[in-house]
């Protein structure tokens, strides 16, 4: 079986290598951006406003070769594909929650940005408390990282623009 899918439009932001683009949107959460959502697609916006938060659901057009096993930025033990949020996908999609700042006409302006730029976006999906929040009693391998160490290696080597 084959799929395609077409951008629906693209993310601007401060960050032109993985390396040094924080690794989730918790710890990007001095990273702005904006998504140019592409003019047939305008009209799709409408009520977007009323949302805080919405999923960006993206191409990971940068990422190298998929793994199945693959090292965490957080841990340097080998864990399965699915069990981290590595880009090295077998499908190259990208998913993150983003603040909404404000709507000017079909540009999203958006904060926590831990996405490259000229990132081609695929959808995108208003959070919803009602229906997205969920209270994790189980993270995995991840509650074995304190915060700190979290926080050092999620930034990565992030150093903050002046722009905003």
């Amino acid at each position: 079986m084959n799929l395609s899918f077409s951008p629906v439009g693209i993310i601007h932001s401060e960050h032109y290598n993985a390396i040094e683009t924080p690794a989730q949107p918790v710890f990007a959460q001095d990273c702005y951006g904006t998504v140019e959502v592409f003019p047939e697609f305008t009209e799709g916006l409408k009520d977007i406003e009323g949302f805080s938060h919405l999923y960006l659901i993206y191409h990971l057009h940068n990422a190298g070769k998929p793994k199945l096993i693959v090292k965490s930025f957080l841990q340097d033990m080998e864990h399965g594909i699915f069990a981290t949020r590595t880009p090295l996908r077998p499908n190259a999609i990208g998913l993150s929650i983003v603040e909404l700042l404000k709507v000017e006409n079909n540009i999203l302006h958006i904060r926590g940005v831990d996405i490259l730029d000229k990132t081609p976006v695929l959808d995108i999906k208003p959070y919803a408390a009602r229906f997205d929040h969920v209270y994790a009693t189980r993270n995995g391998w991840l509650d074995d990282v304190d915060e700190k160490t979290a926080f050092i290696r999620g930034r990565r080597q992030y150093k903050p623009s002046r722009q905003h």
